[in-house]
Order: structure tokens, then sequence, then C-alpha cells
């Protein structure tokens, strides 16, 4: 009995010092519907220095939320009128980063894991010991503070540098897909992102998916154009052993992968219509089952849809199903192309520098006033995807601390497609790639001489932007060594061949 004494006391005293140091400040709302326990709870965490407010209802705590901000709410699980849980589900479509404790009468665990299911962020059974809620309720608004003043300064810093979530902009345009972006992201509500390719579709559904309550939970993307119809059914929910040729166990599908997560599904427009179908009953009823299989499957999963199609055009031409469109347009973010604007475009410029500096090793680098104006000015025909991959060869192929035009355009159109005509603002010179290719060739020998050719003008322009040293134009290059120098044997380059000599690297 001694023994047991001290280890109690032991942890009476571990509990306590735990307890012990600076109060912390934060909004609490105390519900229950017996008077003596919210008199109670409200002087105890008083004194803890929080700020509490009381409520002897479902419904007056969910009028007290709806007029003020707290950070965390203890309700009692079974009361008259409104229960606890009806109050998290409602309080959670209200202000999703509040955090409910939920206290629980003998025998309603079961309920009470039920609410942690629907978010509650913790609960103590009946009766409760002060010192160990008074614990748990140190804990969750330390995370409650931490997580606001988190988000304050992400918002700073946004302000500041125009990046959002590795999305880029201070436009009027940008700040408006922001701004719906935070609206939609704490709910659950279907959301279709239209765009031009390249746009930064993913980058949206990938922001709205963090920044929601399911951020610790699968993000899983599915481009719906890289499967047949069979595929893609297969990708999606899944299938039974024997289902089909080739089926040789069972297979989960990205649905149940998801399952209290983020599905994204891309390219939805090139879905087939059979599986337009089936998608829609898991939208209406979070219900399905697997290719091959009859038992349902139930899920909770939020669906974020992309496309680059006119889906109004299609509905006309009986391409896609119009209910399916309906149930997936909830809220729509149009993503704007970088032709509409072209006042982030330095702003991008200077990200995408940054980050391919840091990924292939280079010293900071910039562009000239020139090379900055024809990027501005370029058509960028692929978006944010071909002004990122054409900073990425300027930062490895650009001799010095500068990035001039001839750098950034590398015999390529600003569209990210080769072509021979220069580009704006480059000098006036023509790609060796694609040239004197003799037209009466096979598409395979043709497409064989064109890659050829624009490899060894890759590997060439390497070696002479590091002056010939074999060893940095592999590194900047992110190849090994070794693989680099094979790599000039299969293209029969040399120094000498190319006008250069060694640089004491064991050339």
């Amino acid at each position: 009995r001694g023994r047991r004494a001290d280890r109690r006391a032991g942890i009476g005293r571990a509990v306590h010092r735990e307890l012990e140091g600076p109060q912390l400040k934060g909004r609490l709302l105390v519900v229950d519907d017996e008077r003596g326990i919210v008199i109670a709870l409200k002087g105890l965490f008083t004194k803890e220095g929080y700020e509490v407010e009381t409520a002897q209802s479902g419904e007056e705590a969910l009028e007290q939320v709806k007029a003020g901000l707290f950070h965390v709410i203890i309700t009692d699980l079974s009361m008259k009128g409104m229960s606890g849980l009806e109050l998290l589900k409602q309080v959670r479509e209200l202000d999703p980063a509040c955090a409910v404790l939920m206290i629980t009468a003998f025998g309603t665990q079961r309920i009470a894991v039920e609410a942690m299911k629907a978010g509650a962020e913790d609960y103590l059974p009946k009766p409760f010991d002060n010192d160990e809620l008074r614990l748990k309720v140190r804990k969750v608004m330390e995370t409650q503070l931490l997580k606001r003043a988190h988000s304050q300064l992400l918002e700073q810093v946004r302000l500041e540098t125009g990046v959002f979530e590795n999305m880029v902009g201070r436009s009027r345009a940008m700040m408006r897909v922001f701004e719906t972006i935070d609206k939609v992201a704490p709910t659950d509500v279907t959301v279709l992102i239209r765009g031009e390719s390249g746009t930064g579709k993913e980058l949206v559904a990938r922001a709205i998916h963090f920044r929601s309550p399911r951020a610790r939970r699968p993000f899983i993307p599915v481009n719906c154009a890289a499967f047949s119809r069979e595929l893609v059914e297969s990708e999606l929910f899944g299938h039974e052993k024997g289902a089909f040729t080739g089926a040789v166990a069972r297979r989960e599908g990205k649905f149940e992968a998801a399952d209290g997560g983020t599905l994204f599904l891309d390219e939805i427009g090139d879905m087939a219509l059979e599986t337009q179908a089936k998608l829609l009953r898991v939208l209406q009823e979070q219900k399905f089952e697997r290719i091959g299989g009859n038992q349902p499957l139930s899920v909770d999963v939020r669906i974020i849809a992309a496309t680059n199609q006119d889906l109004e055009a299609m509905i006309a031409q009986g391409k896609f199903r119009e209910d399916l469109y309906y149930r997936l347009k909830v809220v729509e973010i149009r993503v704007p192309p970088i032709r509409e604007r072209r006042e982030d475009v330095a702003l991008m410029v200077q990200h995408f520098i940054a980050e391919a500096c840091q990924r292939f090793s280079a010293p900071e680098k910039q562009l000239t006033p020139e090379a900055m104006r024809a990027c501005v000015e370029a058509p960028w025909k692929g978006n944010a995807r071909s002004l990122k991959a054409a900073i990425e060869q300027a930062v490895i192929l650009s001799p010095g601390a500068e990035i001039t035009a001839e750098d950034l355009f590398a015999g390529s159109e600003p569209d990210g497609d080769h072509a021979s005509s220069p580009a704006p603002g480059a000098s006036n010179h023509t790609s060796a790639a694609g040239e004197g290719i003799d037209p009466a060739l096979t598409f395979r020998a043709a497409k064989e001489k064109f890659v050829g050719d624009w490899e060894r003008d890759f590997f060439v322009r390497a070696l002479r932007a590091t002056g010939g040293n074999i060893s940095r134009a592999a590194e900047r290059t992110g190849m090994y060594r070794q693989s680099f120098q094979q790599k000039m044997r299969e293209l029969g380059i040399t120094l000498a061949d190319i006008g250069l000599a060694p640089k004491g690297d064991g050339n």
C-alpha cells in the first residue's frame, strides 16, 4: 500500500509540474446543462488565465460561436435538446479551427468514439479529475494558439513575398484564387478547378487539402486521362481477385487509400461516361463496390476535380454528365494563365531561380534587364510549367551570375517547344536540334535524330558554360561525372571538337 501511495503521489507531482509555468491566454467555452458543473469549470479555468464563457445548452453555445471566436470548447455529450455530438458537427462547419473536448457519462464511450471520428479533439469520462482536465485543455490550447500564430505568420509571409502554398502572385486574379482557397479549405465541399495546362491546378488542390482539417490524412492524385475506362475504374474503386484477366489478387482503390483525406481527380473531362455514373454515386452516397465485388464499402473522402476542357460544351455533346458537373462544381476556382497576370512574372522568375539554384547547388543568379523584359513579354503557352522549365535550363547553362535571354530560351520558343526561330529578346541564333531532318524519314528515325541532336546540343552547352570542366558540368546537370563522360562518348563529343581545352579535372 505504501508503494502504491508513493506512486500515486509521484504521478500527482508530475501532473502538477506539467501544469506549472506561464499561464496561457485563450478563449474557452464551457457547455453543460448542469449549472453546478458550468460554474465549477468556469472558476477552474478562469484561475488558469483563460477568458471563459459558458452555455447551458447546445443551442445557446451555437449562438455564442456564431458571435465570436473560441479556441477550445468543452461540452457534455448528453444534453437536453441539441446533443454534444450535434453541436460538434455544427461547430466544425462554423469554425473548423476550433478544438472540441467531450465530457461523457459512464457507458457512452462508444458514442465518444463516434465524436472523435466526427472531429472531436479528445474526450473524458465522468467523473473526471480536475488536474487531468486542466492538463488536456492546456495542451489543446497550446496547439490551437500555435496553429493560429502559424497561420498569421504564413499570411504575413504571403503578403511580403507573394508566395502562397508554392504558388506565386500578387495580381488581383491570383489574390482571388488565394482568397477562395482560404474560404473553401476548412469546409468539405467539392471543388472544380479550371485552367489551361501548366497553370498550377494541382497546386491549388494541394493548397486546399493542406489548409483543411484533413491535412494529416492522405492527398491522393489520379490522372483520369492516363488510364483506359477499365483501368481507371480499377484505380479508383479497386478490384477483387479474379475480377478480370490479370487480377491475381484483391487490390485497394484510390477511394479507400484516400479515406479521411482528399482525392484529386485531374483531367476529369477525360473520364468515360460509365465511370462518371459510378463517381456520381460515390459523391451522393459515399459508398462503392470494388470491381467484381458486391460488398458496399463506405468512405469519407473529399473530392477535388480539375480540367482544362470546356465541360459545358461536352455536356451539350453528351460527353459529360450534367448531374455530375453540378455535383463537382459546388465551388469553382479558375486559375488564370500567365498572359492574364503578367505583373506576376518577375516574382515567379525570382522564385523559380531561387528553387533551381538550391536544387542544382548553383551560385545565386539573376536575369539581365533585357532577359526579364523578354520573359515578361513571352507568350508562355505552357504557362508556369514552361516558365519554370526555362528558368531551370538557364540556371544550368548560364556561365556566370547573370542569365541572358539567350541562356533563357536556348534554342527553344518560350512555350517550351523546340523551334528554329529565335526567342523574344534573344540573339539571332538557331537550334541545331531538328534542323536538316529529311522529311522522307520514318517518324521513328526522325525522332531519334531529333532527340540525338538535342542531347548533343545540351551537353555541348553545359561544357561551354563551365569552360570545359567536366566535373562541374556533370554537377550542374545533376549527373555523376562517370555518367556524363559516358554520354559524351555515346554522342561523340570531345573537348577538342568543340574548341575547349581540359581544365585539370582528369580529362
